[in-house]
């Protein structure tokens, strides 16, 4: 399977990663990928960048290395209405969007709050990807996450930092494989993502490859090999 890009990591902007977007975009060179995402944590997550960092992103060159960029935010899901910490005023002007829910942002509820919690974020028409929905912490109702991507055209993520040996999310790989069962059944696609924090991660799907493999998913439903399929869900 072609595996071309990886569209969700963080740099030094983001508070608690370790390298600059140039340095991001070489080691994305350096692996032959087309293309980078590079999504920062947004304003609510304590320590990463303000606001304004989002606004002025149109001064960052979007090549750099040979590799296409697109520059973006790791929104976080505030409430149980889904609502997120970066307003259309911000996110009119970003590459891509994703939405994940972090512990210092939202306390975890039932699984019913959380699954209403995330599809109302996929009715926010800038999000155009859902980050690491295997959170064990966030548990949440994967066929009807999977229903409601395919109905708003949302990603949903692989993503190979939850399913590492040691990571901190809970039941990663159990949840994972029970969301690609019901993305298999409605014919919903995902995106492998690294989410890395340090440069050595860029472009490291190894865990969401394995569970593909493992799972017998339907290649055809994970979007990594075309940036014309990913541009498609990207200008929903």
């Amino acid at each position: 399977m072609l595996d071309i890009f990886d569209m969700h990591t963080h740099s030094i902007a983001s508070g608690h990663s370790y390298n600059t977007i140039y340095e991001m975009a070489r080691g994305a060179a350096d692996l032959g990928l087309k293309a980078l995402g590079i999504t920062e944590h947004a304003p609510a997550l304590p320590g990463t960048c303000h606001a304004l960092y989002f606004s002025n992103l149109y001064v960052v060159p979007r090549e750099l290395s040979g590799v296409k960029l697109y520059l973006g935010a790791e929104l976080n899901i505030i409430d149980y209405e889904g609502r997120v910490d970066l307003g259309p005023a911000e996110l009119k002007r970003l590459d891509i969007v994703i939405a994940s829910m972090h512990p210092p942002c939202l306390t975890p509820g039932s699984c019913k709050e959380l699954t209403h919690a995330y599809i109302c974020a996929m009715e926010n028409p800038y999000v155009q990807v859902i980050g690491h929905p295997d959170d064990g912490r966030y548990l949440a109702d994967y066929e009807e996450m999977a229903r409601k991507a395919k109905e708003y055209h949302v990603l949903l993520e692989l993503n190979n930092s939850s399913l590492k040996p040691g990571g901190y999310r809970q039941n990663s790989w159990e949840n994972a494989r029970a969301m690609l069962k019901h993305c298999e059944r409605f014919g919903t696609k995902v995106i492998m993502n690294s989410d890395a924090h340090v440069v050595s991660d860029v472009g490291d799907h190894r865990f969401a490859w394995k569970l593909v493999q493992e799972t017998g998913f339907p290649e055809e439903l994970v979007v990594n090999g075309s940036l014309e399929e990913l541009d498609g869900y990207l200008q929903r």
